[in-house]
């Protein structure tokens, strides 16, 4: 696992998409930091984000969560905003695994770094299919402009 000091800010440079996340006081803990939890419902909100970034979040394209991780680097505290680094890792015959990067702009720090597995499925089967030749152009489209997109919530 990398530390805070082996990557900086300019790895969300890196990411087609950066989510930014505003830290909500509720979503502490009784430690006063981020719950670890809480870095799971960011990290969908940017995956989201990423899918209808690049048209695929919509009653055409099913995709399914099979995979999920998170690396805790340093904990977050309120107030903080976090920018999420969302990139296509590698694109399987129906699965995508996406990485995230989690920037806090109060530590001026990566401050966790994740991942996760979608599967395509058939809307009506529910069985894996593959991705198109159209939604694999799409994916690498935009994986290829670079910080193509900032989404704010």
């Amino acid at each position: 696992m990398p530390s805070p000091t082996d990557i900086t800010s300019s790895t969300i440079s890196d990411y087609p998409l950066t989510f930014k996340q505003i830290v909500a006081w509720g979503d502490m803990d009784a430690l006063n930091h981020l719950n670890n939890v809480v870095y799971y419902r960011y990290a969908e909100s940017a995956r989201i984000a990423y899918l209808e970034a690049i048209n695929l979040f919509n009653v055409d394209v099913q995709v399914v969560l099979a995979h999920s991780s998170c690396q805790y680097m340093l904990p977050v505290v309120f107030p903080d905003t976090l920018s999420i680094g969302v990139r296509c890792k590698h694109l399987g015959d129906s699965s995508m695994v996406t990485s995230y990067v989690f920037y806090s702009h109060y530590q001026q720090a990566i401050v966790a770094t994740g991942e996760a597995v979608m599967v395509r499925l058939d809307a009506k089967t529910k069985q894996k299919v593959s991705w198109s030749e159209q939604e694999r152009q799409q994916i690498t489209n935009f994986e290829a402009t670079g910080q193509a997109a900032v989404i704010e919530k």
